[in-house]
């Protein structure tokens, strides 16, 4: 059967491979602690009470039709002043979209300022870039990054690509590294996109950002998160922000998303989005249009949900620390933010018991879920290279005890390799 170029070529998501291969195993009776997919185990993270409360009351009051198509009013209200009371940041009802999650925004982003050939930067390891490049028909610039800058990018290594560039792809904190921005490192990029759409003449696309922050309400500790405009107000017109619900509360699958920026960007948005049909269930966005203003049940919510996500991250990334100080070639990176813990398993090379050598983070990937019975996302699905021994770990979907469990196993499957 025929198909189109694009689907044709069109590479399906390793994340997900890696998570379908562990529920299969889970299902038929394994004991595997699964740090795959970005998402969480309702039993372990539920939504807020509150939040499940308006969204049966707003089922109740039949709010099953269309909502329009750029999100409810109510609900772009309430998002509109959330913003301007947590972050300082001052977008009208009408600059805000909303949709099924961040997935169709950051779509619709591309859709919206990309012509076929135009080029987009995005820092590597980050999060589906690639695809959507490759889904609009864009010339990529991936940008390596450096453990040493947290996996970052800075102005140095993105200051080579902006040239003739259509969007700089940017997230804080970032999936798949939990790792933040620091404030130097964003304003010194702003500067440089400042700097880029000054030297452009007034028939060139300017350069855009988009600024995926749909984690930044989980930093931890002293951990702060920064934003292009509130550090340089003059690129107001040249920010598409990409945030919602799904993350911070838990709620990947309320799917209740939203977008803001110029309004001349979010009107194409809305109506790319319009005809794909890609809204929040209205019932969904009633509620959370109810729930947002209650800041002290959000409050409350998120100092204990933050608090149990940064417990399960602390635990392991302390026994990964106990491990490289009795030796092993392990290494972490301190949780910053997100749900995300940055790994190095240096062990490509090694031969298995089984007699097979490691050459690529896919077989390491295979023998730790068949040997420690631990399951990772290594970071060539995020557009890092086969051989860079560094992997994600997701701990929404995990129980802290899971967790626990899980490192003796770990620290067995390398005491196995030789």
């Amino acid at each position: 059967m025929q198909v189109s170029r694009m689907a044709g070529s069109l590479i399906g998501s390793e994340i997900i491979k890696i998570g379908n291969e562990v529920n299969d195993m889970i299902r038929r009776g394994e004991q595997i602690c699964n740090l795959t997919i970005g998402d969480f185990d309702p039993g372990i993270f539920p939504i807020p009470d509150e939040l499940a409360t308006e969204i049966t009351q707003a089922y109740a009051a039949h709010n099953t039709n269309y909502p329009p198509a750029n999100g409810v009013a109510e609900l772009r209200q309430s998002v509109s002043k959330f913003l301007a009371d947590r972050l300082g940041l001052q977008y009208s009802p009408n600059d805000i979209l909303v949709a099924g999650g961040s997935r169709p925004l950051i779509y619709a982003t591309y859709l919206a300022l990309i012509d076929p050939g135009d080029k987009v930067v995005f820092p590597v390891p980050s999060w589906n870039n690639n695809h959507y490049c490759h889904l609009s028909g864009a010339e990529g610039l991936m940008v390596a990054t450096t453990p040493e800058n947290n996996f970052m990018p800075s102005a140095a290594d993105v200051a080579p690509h902006l040239g003739g560039a259509t969007l700089l792809a940017l997230c804080s904190p970032l999936n798949p590294t939990g790792t933040v921005f620091t404030k130097v490192d964003l304003e010194e990029i702003c500067d440089l996109v400042i700097a880029e759409n000054r030297r452009r003449g007034p028939d060139e696309k300017p350069l855009y950002i988009m600024y995926d922050q749909i984690y930044w309400l989980l930093t931890f500790g002293n951990t702060e998160h920064y934003d292009p405009v509130n550090l340089r107000p003059e690129l107001r017109d040249y920010v598409i922000y990409i945030d919602g619900i799904s993350k911070c509360l838990a709620a990947t699958g309320v799917r209740v998303g939203y977008a803001f920026g110029p309004s001349v960007i979010i009107d194409k948005m809305k109506a790319i989005l319009g005809h794909v049909g890609a809204w929040a269930p209205k019932a969904e966005q009633v509620a959370t249009a109810a729930y947002l203003p209650r800041q002290t049940d959000v409050d409350a919510f998120l100092t204990d949900f933050r608090h149990r996500v940064q417990t399960s991250l602390n635990a392991l990334y302390q026994g990964l620390t106990e491990l490289r100080q009795q030796g092993y070639p392990v290494q972490a990176v301190v949780p910053m933010g997100a749900i995300y813990l940055t790994i190095k398993l240096d062990v490509l090379g090694k031969t298995t018991p089984a007699g097979q050598q490691l050459t690529s983070t896919k077989e390491l990937t295979s023998y730790l879920i068949s040997e420690a019975r631990l399951a990772l996302v290594p970071f060539s699905a995020f557009g890092s290279a086969h051989s860079e021994p560094w992997f994600r770990a997701s701990v929404g979907g995990a129980s802290l005890e899971s967790i626990q469990a899980a490192l003796p196993r770990l620290r067995a499957a390398l005491d196995a390799l030789r």
